[in-house]
């Protein structure tokens, strides 16, 4: 057994399973509380508890700050809960049926992984078997900050689903190139039928700073896809020679044989997937594309069952959600938490809906996308590691 190998089996004995899914399971049930008993102000001139004072002088009304509005007896605006506002939000037909949509798109998401990693594994895999990694992968993401995500974990996965450990490695390898080349490829088309001014919100300070966020992440997603691109289909040792000059630093000697064997792993990627044909690459960029605009067509049903947008809307809004994952990428909480609600309500804004409604629809979208890979990956694991085992 190498070293990687016994590395990996020890991250995942059993009590560091049972914490892993007692954390994920406290970290759903913590973030649902929290984010339905969130304290908002709402605007009502009749009943009002609380007068704003704009505390950070900045001349505008942020529901979510406490420190705006402080209790007077003929105050304009009222202490509310967004479980509240959320119970008061019209529920119509239309309403249910485009949350209906939008939990098909996010099983439509799931099962595109399903079709990669089948093709990936040159259908080694069945369904069942794609559906355990597939689930069991969303579950190490949701776990792990946003700038990590759950590759380690699809490795051991896949080894445990008699992949061997040289394919696994290319497997992950490869999404990874294809997740950043499908970003990098669809963002210049965005940009020619949508107006930055439109995709950025400029009105604020600390909202105009995602958009150089944006770009410093572009920029570093641009960089990794070409070397990995080059290193696979042009010169596979190029990553390797700059791993090993990299980590000849004095600071980074220590990881220097971790290094050495990702350069390898590469090389050895390279190896696997120039033997591939053209319908395998094609079968997996069509998942690839699949599976993200599965994706971002959930924010678009979830923001259509409550306000009335047009076709052009429901394109800004595909365009917008660039903005929004590549913050989650870079997001240091588990799976975005936090940070992704704060920049669903920021990039939404301009839609014709108030800030509010955006807050309540941003728990309802991570409601359906987040939170239930928590739930379903504490069932699944156990089990599948006890059938493993």
């Amino acid at each position: 057994m190498s070293r990687n190998e016994d590395i990996i089996k020890r991250s995942f004995q059993s009590w560091r399973i049972t914490v892993a899914i007692l954390l994920g399971l406290v970290i759903a049930v913590f973030m649902v509380y929290s984010s339905l008993s969130k304290v908002y102000f709402i605007e009502n001139p009749r009943h009002g508890t609380h007068e704003w004072i704009d505390f950070n002088q900045n001349g505008k009304v942020d529901p979510s700050i406490a420190e705006e509005f402080i209790p007077s007896a003929h105050g304009t605006y009222k202490q509310q809960q967004l479980g509240d506002i959320l119970t008061e939000i019209s529920w119509t037909t239309q309403s249910f049926f485009w949350i209906f949509l939008s939990l098909c798109f996010m099983v439509g998401r799931d099962a595109a992984y399903m079709m990669r990693i089948r093709t990936l594994t040159n259908n080694e895999l069945n369904w069942l078997q794609s559906f355990h990694v597939i689930m069991i992968w969303e579950f190490a993401s949701a776990l792990s900050p946003g700038v990590v995500g759950g590759t380690a974990v699809a490795m051991f996965i896949l080894n445990k689903e008699k992949i061997e450990l040289g394919r696994s490695t290319a497997i992950i390898i490869v999404t990874a190139m294809m997740d950043n080349l499908f970003f990098i490829l669809t963002v210049p088309v965005i940009f020619l039928f949508i107006d930055t001014s439109v995709l950025f919100p400029v009105e604020e300070v600390r909202t105009s700073s995602i958009k150089y966020l944006f770009w410093l992440a572009y920029s570093i997603k641009l960089i990794i896809s070409l070397l990995l691109v080059t290193s696979i289909f042009i010169y596979p040792k190029l990553i390797q020679k700059l791993l090993l000059a990299i980590f000849k630093l004095p600071f980074l000697k220590k990881w220097k044989n971790i290094a050495e064997k990702t350069g390898a792993e590469i090389v050895l990627t390279s190896a696997i997937m120039k033997k591939e044909k053209f319908g395998f690459w094609f079968r997996t960029a069509l998942s690839t594309c699949l599976s993200w605009i599965s994706r971002y067509l959930v924010i678009n049903c979830i923001i259509a069952a409550f306000v009335d947008i047009n076709l052009m809307q429901h394109l800004i809004i595909l365009g917008k959600q660039f903005m929004l994952w590549i913050i989650m990428m870079v997001s240091p909480t588990p799976g975005g938490s936090g940070v992704a609600e704060f920049a669903f309500g920021k990039l939404m804004l301009g839609l014709g809906a108030s800030s509010l409604l955006l807050s309540g629809l941003a728990v309802i979208w991570r409601l359906i996308s987040y939170f239930p890979y928590l739930f379903i990956g504490a069932i699944i694991l156990p089990r599948w590691l006890k059938r493993k085992s």
